[in-house]
């Protein structure tokens, strides 16, 4: 029989995981290995008849560059007692697999240790590499590496953003755009970026500050004035939906949403509009202020996930799939395929990335000390500071409360 490696891939799609998949398949399968393709991610495992496919070259050749994932995914998270009772050792030595290679996030990821270390204890000769997957960009890769798929959602976000701009200006509205980001505003920021947005808000602008619904929509508000002082009526503000996980609970309730809660405890942000919940919360303070503007949600998420990847997430995601076999045949396991900007593939232990206490690998924020970031927020973006009290107290009686440092507790930088 001959010697095979089985994939899964587990979370949420990226642009670029059938380029993952496709190319580890060619790979392996021109060094002699049968390639299996286990659907429902870490559920097959966990299963007495796993659902899987054997991929062969055709298959490979069809599906590299196309958006999705020819792999079915779950978000299944085994528990304990999965690992006590239903591990299904057979599937692993009725096919003679030598390597189990995983694609995900920091869940997924934080999973693949688990198995890692089962199949050890079980003296289970399997090595176990895993491929850093999320559009989120949180995974905390070395030299801000971006993780696969993110270059590809956002440039499809930018896209979409660049239309509602082009609508604001030709309407006269102001575009409440909500960008996905579970836990981190890496792809709101971005976009926004892109697009040359008057107001980004992200999590990682709180830093020294609670994060609120009510700074949320000043400093909507304080982008709307400062544009109607410079004479200008539309605009846009782009958030990231990040900032739910940092709202407390007594925010969320007072969104009037009930949310319910998928199975690693994250709020199921997918079943409710983030844009429409701060479109509301904006336009009551609007008008509670006596300023009128026309106000429009537009979602961003799910959207991006399954696009056709670019030429970079292409390039990118085929590099790491070389660097799998090259990381197998070293007897390297229980690590991440990394990629540095000379194309080089190097091992990142899963190990080492943990958190000790939680085991669970920690997310990469955006880093709103660097100069890249700090020049959009400085020079892009419109907003009242001191300068603008005089003009800004027709719209408002305490332009203070408006003023973008204020709200986030900063203080202002010399140019």
């Amino acid at each position: 029989m001959k010697p095979s490696i089985v994939i899964l891939a587990g979370g949420g799609p990226a642009p670029g995981i059938n380029t993952v998949i496709g190319t580890i398949a060619k790979t392996f399968l021109s060094k002699g290995y049968r390639v299996i393709g286990l659907h429902e991610g870490y559920k097959g495992l966990f299963s007495d008849t796993p659902s899987h496919i054997d991929i062969d070259f055709f298959l490979a050749d069809d599906i590299f560059n196309r958006g999705g994932s020819h792999l079915m995914m779950s978000r299944y998270k085994p528990s304990d007692e999965d690992f006590d009772k239903r591990f299904n050792l057979r599937f692993f030595k009725d096919n003679h697999v030598r390597l189990l290679v995983t694609i995900g996030g920091d869940d997924t990821a934080s999973t693949a240790n688990r198995i890692t270390k089962y199949l050890s204890s079980h003296n289970i000769s399997i090595q176990n590499i895993h491929i850093p997957k999320t559009i989120d960009n949180d995974l905390p890769l070395p030299n801000n590496q971006p993780t696969f798929g993110y270059q590809s959602a956002k440039s499809e976000g930018t896209r979409v953003a660049t239309i509602v701009y082009e609508d604001a200006r030709t309407s006269g509205t102001w575009f409440l755009v909500s960008a996905m980001g579970r836990s981190a505003g890496h792809l709101a920021i971005g976009i926004g970026a892109s697009c040359h947005y008057p107001m980004i808000v992200i999590p990682e602008m709180f830093n020294k500050t609670e994060l609120t619904i009510d700074k949320i929509v000043r400093l909507a508000i304080s982008s709307i004035i400062k544009r109607r002082i410079m004479g200008i009526s539309y605009g846009g503000v782009i958030v990231s939906e990040g900032i739910f996980y940092e709202l407390s609970d007594e925010d969320l309730k007072s969104t009037g949403v009930t949310f319910s809660y998928d199975e690693h405890g994250h709020p199921e942000l997918g079943k409710v509009s983030k844009a429409q919940i701060f479109c509301t919360a904006l336009e009551a303070k609007l008008h509670q202020l006596n300023l009128n503007a026309k106000i429009r949600p537009i979602e961003i998420g799910y959207d991006v996930r399954c696009h056709t990847p670019v030429s970079f997430d292409i390039t990118y995601c085929s590099q790491m799939a070389f660097g799998v076999w090259k990381l197998f045949k070293a007897g390297e396991t229980g690590c991440m395929v990394y990629i540095n900007s000379l194309g080089i593939a190097t091992p990142l232990y899963l190990k080492d990335l943990q958190d000790p206490v939680t085991g669970k690998i920690m997310p990469r924020g955006v880093d709103i000390t660097r100069e890249k970031v700090q020049n959009v927020l400085r020079y892009m973006l419109h907003y009242i500071t001191p300068a603008d009290y005089a003009e800004a107290q027709k719209y408002v009686p305490y332009p203070q409360d408006y003023d973008f440092y204020n709200i986030l507790n900063w203080e202002m930088p010399e140019d």
